[in-house]
């Protein structure tokens, strides 16, 4: 048992990369916990490999169901946040290679150029083993890699890395929102940015990608008016709101706008930044995606 759990927070953060779910990796890490408990753990020479490979072929098999079921998801879908601040030990291994922009990215590669991708780019295991895990020759997983990478390399935005820079533009984005102004919101966006906002059909969201600064400001600002946020209280079964809250949290690797009504996460919103603008905002609303997250301070 001890030996599982020296390896617990490893073994979730291989499955949440492959996945981008923090339900399913969980699920995968108990089934692997299951898988571990009825092996005579004498006879496994590297528990640490083992587990891996027990855990990234469980996740496998799991994201190609997911995938399916994700194709009827309504509108577009984006990956679960996890909250990566200092205090949170039980996500340590996932602190690192995890913002969104990376893994919405990933959702577009097959499942297993993605477990390649990861196990290789994220966890640095050799060409050799992670074809062991895959089932795939040497040759055939180093194929698989480049392809990955490449298509990685090729869709992933462009953002810049300045976390000072970053944290000060999203401070005046929750500012502008908090208080309705369209015009000190627009004034962060760049003319071309795009909104991908995701509420699973659970909570009030844009179907499509809205793209163009104008647009974009409007529709934020909509969602955050009283009757908006009224509205959706009472789609969760919640009649009240005792407060509006906005406040800021690191989330995958990155300042993240956090939205609270009631005491209850109901908004997680990213920012990915260029050149002094926002180019692309990841709005999360779905419930069943953010509840596992604590109100920002």
């Amino acid at each position: 048992m001890s030996t599982f759990e020296d390896h617990r927070s490893l073994l979730t953060g291989v499955a949440y990369r492959i996945l981008g779910s923090v339900a399913d990796a969980e699920d995968v890490v108990q089934e692997a916990w299951l898988r571990w408990s009825g092996v005579d753990q004498a006879t496994v020479d590297d528990p640490k490999a083992y587990l891996i490979r027990v855990t990234s072929r469980l996740a496998i098999d799991r994201l190609r169901w997911a995938k399916s079921r994700r194709e009827a998801y309504v509108g577009p879908w984006l990956p679960e946040p996890i909250s990566t601040e200092p205090d949170a030990a039980e996500h340590a291994e996932l602190a690192d290679s995890v913002e969104l922009a990376l893994l919405v990215v990933l959702e577009t590669l097959s499942p297993l150029e993605r477990a390649v991708f990861v196990l290789r780019e994220a966890f640095d295991l050799p060409f050799a083993e992670i074809g062991e895990i895959i089932g795939r020759s040497e040759a055939a997983t180093r194929q698989l890699a480049r392809r990955a990478r490449d298509h990685v390399r090729e869709k992933r935005p462009r953002f810049d890395v300045d976390g000072h820079e970053r944290r000060r533009i999203t401070e005046r984005f929750i500012n502008a929102s908090a208080n309705g102004d369209l015009d000190a919101l627009i004034e962060l966006l760049s003319s071309e940015v795009t909104m991908v906002s995701d509420g699973g059909g659970k909570a009030r969201a844009a179907l499509r990608v809205i793209t163009g600064a104008e647009n974009v400001g409007r529709w934020l600002l909509s969602i955050n008016t009283p009757a908006s946020i009224a509205r959706f209280m009472a789609s969760i079964g919640m009649a009240e709101i005792a407060g509006l809250s906005f406040g800021m949290a690191q989330v995958n690797n990155g300042p993240a706008i956090v939205i609270s009504a009631d005491g209850k996460v109901i908004t997680v919103i990213s920012l990915l930044i260029a050149d002094g603008k926002i180019e692309t905002i990841y709005l999360l609303a779905n419930p069943e995606k953010i509840a596992h997250l604590s109100p920002a301070g």
